[in-house]
């Protein structure tokens, strides 16, 4: 099997015997400045107008009877528009686009896990004790509101108590469970 020959900066397709890419490597040094600047107006990313160029010359020199240097420019800026519509058409299927870069310095959540379950079982285990010491009527009334979500109305009717005692209870218990916070 033949080595990869090399065309500008990239090594070419390991199937373009090494004669080949050496025969055409002065044109295409040529033709690969010339296809950066078409791909650059075309895409966002430097990198990416060298990899289309890239991909030009070696479908290009990967061709079989390429003898006819006095077409060869028109060629090359035919397969340059063919090679520009196929990665336009991928990149519709793939949304890449769409796709947001992974930033390497977000720590993997999996260490902090055990540690926000344990916080989460304290936290709970304060509120409650901190609910056992309400009086049991606030502690009532605070739960169906705020675990249940019952309407104020709802519970005064259904405790046999006015309104303005349940709102009473509810900012009761809600200080109560604040002044926790703090």
């Amino acid at each position: 099997m033949a080595t990869a020959g090399k065309i500008g900066a990239k090594p070419m397709a390991p199937d373009i015997p090494p004669a080949t890419a050496e025969r055409y490597a002065p044109r295409a040094a040529e033709f690969r400045s010339a296809l950066i600047r078409y791909f650059a107006r075309r895409v966002a990313e430097p990198e990416e107008a060298e990899d289309l160029a890239h991909d030009v010359l070696v479908r290009l020199f990967g061709r079989r009877g390429i003898n006819d240097m006095q077409a060869l420019q028109a060629y090359v800026f035919e397969t340059a528009h063919s090679v520009f519509i196929d990665w336009t058409r991928r990149n519709k299927v793939r949304a890449r686009r769409a796709h947001q870069p992974i930033d390497e310095d977000i720590p993997d959540p999996s260490i902090f896990a055990c540690d926000r379950v344990l916080q989460s079982r304290q936290d709970v285990r304060r509120v409650t004790a901190s609910l056992q010491q309400l009086p049991e009527r606030t502690r009532t009334i605070f739960m169906l509101r705020r675990l249940e979500g019952m309407k104020y109305g709802e519970i005064a009717t259904s405790l046999g108590v006015s309104l303005s005692t349940v709102e009473k209870h509810v900012h009761r218990a809600t200080t109560h469970l604040m002044a926790l916070a703090d």
